[in-house]
């Protein structure tokens, strides 16, 4: 999600500490009250311009945003950066022109680079592809009323770095245990006689991104781990989802359309068949 490649595979941290791994492992996700969340929630402008300038000056480094105009950054209900902003925003990338095959300046109609390490993933679509919140599909109760929480997985993957368990056996060095990340690999040291993972999280290959005053908001917020989380993440939600307030306001719409012509249709249906229905019970 962030910096390095944070996909252990059990063959891969076999082979790295010569210890027999399984993968999978239950996870610790902090449930964050972002002011996105909510069926009449919005993005907030200032935590996205925030979480813009963590993700330029921490994650950028070794993830990209391919899929991302630079563009929206002007769009309404993102994190709306004047037009000269944006324009000099793209100018600080070098982009290769696809027609004349040479390095030029960005413009606000290219796309952010995308990663710059190999096997970082893309973060465009990221919160999308990681829920934070599961639970019975058949009913969709839980993210009904939780929502999906791919920005709260995101926060606490970065927040949620720890100590080695007691179980870790030596040689994991290069790995950093984290008690969100469930999608490396588990020692066998770690399971009980049934196979189950007895910590939360895994092993993951990216080191700690975050640390306390690591940049300086051009707002003057102080710059937390948790805050730095928390704006980052938001604002890779509204990358993943630029639209999304504008798809709520239409599903509202829908909704109340779709009441009032139940409403309308149900007191017709009693108003054409009045007499028949007195009839029969008289």
């Amino acid at each position: 999600m962030i910096r390095k490649i944070a996909l252990g595979t059990a063959a891969v941290l076999a082979l790295t500490t010569g210890v027999a791994m399984a993968a999978g492992g239950h996870r610790e996700i902090t449930d964050v009250d972002f002011a996105h969340e909510g069926p009449f929630g919005k993005f907030d402008q200032f935590q996205l311009q925030r979480g813009l300038q963590v993700y330029m000056e921490v994650c950028s480094a070794c993830h990209g945003l391919k899929y991302v105009p630079i563009r929206t950054l002007a769009d309404e209900g993102g994190p709306q950066l004047p037009e000269d902003q944006v324009r000099a925003f793209a100018e600080q990338f070098t982009i290769t022109d696809a027609e004349t095959g040479e390095d030029r300046p960005g413009k606000p109609t290219d796309h952010f680079p995308g990663s710059g390490m190999e096997g970082a993933p893309d973060l465009s679509l990221m919160t999308k592809a990681r829920a934070g919140f599961s639970g019975p599909y058949g009913t969709g109760m839980s993210q009904l009323f939780n929502g999906m929480g791919g920005a709260e997985y995101m926060y606490s993957v970065l927040t949620h770095y720890e100590e080695n368990p007691e179980c870790a056996p030596d040689g994991i060095d290069g790995f950093y245990y984290n008690t969100s990340f469930d999608k490396g690999a588990i020692p066998d040291t770690c399971k009980d006689e049934n196979g189950v993972s007895t910590i939360p999280g895994s092993w993951i290959a990216m080191p700690p991104p975050l640390m306390d005053d690591l940049i300086t908001y051009q707002d003057g917020t102080v710059a937390t781990t948790s805050q730095m989380a928390e704006d980052v993440s938001s604002f890779l939600m509204w990358a993943a989802e630029p639209k999304l307030m504008d798809r709520r306001e239409s599903g509202f719409k829908a909704v109340v359309f779709l009441l009032i012509l139940a409403s309308l249709l149900y007191l017709t249906n009693k108003r054409i068949w009045a007499d028949v229905k007195g009839k029969k019970a008289a």
